[in-house]
């Protein structure tokens, strides 16, 4: 549980720096296949140190590639581009259903096993101290828009739970070979670059620059590899209601950086919704 608290922590930040340093000014597929590539880079040495006899089945390979392209590779352009039509406070409103697509991917994948009901409780509860904290439709909000994040909030889902359920070896043999889930990613946003991307909106200033790296290393290449790493620690309730943890925190990044207004009371009220449907979704002592 404490790797997905400090990821959740780490990206609260990042929602409103891609707001206010690249939407509208590089593009977006030009700023995702940056933000993958140096997450690629991050892990590439560990990948090429390993021997041939370390490294994973073709099968689980091309499972991370798999797993990496959709969750983060097709997530992010979808992402990035709600940026477009959406408000920052929208966007993590529209994210609030994210709980009850894991619930549900995860009980099709499961095949013939069905999740506790107090999973779907979580996951209904998690989406309940949401919409508390911003229960009113945005202004600055459209279909598309919306549209644009459901697409990506099962993207994510889907990622979570392909990792979840993926054979792998240790925790240190994860770290090693995370490269592959980048690959992936790298792979599908680089072809989407090179036929969408405008090329005269690149990275131009050293704010940018910066933000992309903070993007790229710590956001997706430590992220990711703790969030999915804490993924399988930790129940499908659990994981579920931790997704919406996320919108508190990004609003109270920007209420406290940026200065936005918001209503105190809601984001208490639905925090704590929030932490108990993570309560409820615990893992029962002893089980595996």
């Amino acid at each position: 549980m404490i790797w997905l608290c400090l990821v959740t922590l780490g990206w609260a930040f990042s929602f409103s720096l891609i707001a206010v340093y690249l939407s509208g000014q590089v593009d977006d597929a030009i700023s995702v296949f940056i933000r993958v590539a140096l997450a690629l880079l991050l892990f590439l040495p560990l990948w090429l140190r390993l021997k041939s006899g370390e490294r994973p089945a073709l099968k689980t390979a091309l499972g991370l590639m798999g797993i990496g392209a959709v969750q983060i590779g097709l997530m992010y352009l979808f992402l990035f581009k709600s940026y477009a039509y959406l408000s920052v406070p929208a966007l993590l409103l529209f994210t609030i259903f994210t709980p009850l697509y894991v619930t549900l991917i995860d009980e099709l994948i499961s095949g013939h096993r069905r999740l506790p009901a107090r999973f779907w409780a979580s996951a209904a509860l998690a989406v309940a101290g949401a919409a508390i904290i911003r229960y009113q439709y945005p202004e600055a909000a459209s279909l598309t828009g919306f549209l644009l994040v459901q697409a990506a909030n099962l993207c994510f889902a889907f990622g979570q739970v392909a990792y979840k359920r993926l054979p792998q070896g240790s925790t240190v043999n994860q770290v090693q070979t995370f490269g592959l889930f980048f690959l992936g990613a790298t792979i599908v946003s680089g072809v989407v670059m090179l036929f969408t991307a405008d090329f005269s909106a690149l990275p131009q200033s050293r704010v940018q620059w910066l933000v992309l790296l903070w993007l790229g290393v710590g956001a997706s290449g430590l992220g990711y590899l703790g969030w999915n790493l804490g993924a399988r620690r930790v129940s499908t309730g659990e994981l579920a209601a931790m997704n919406n943890l996320l919108i508190p925190a990004g609003i109270l990044v920007n209420v406290l950086i940026w200065g936005r207004d918001t209503d105190w009371l809601r984001l208490v009220l639905g925090g704590l919704v929030i932490v108990a449907a993570v309560w409820l979704g615990r893992r029962p002592a002893g089980s595996v």
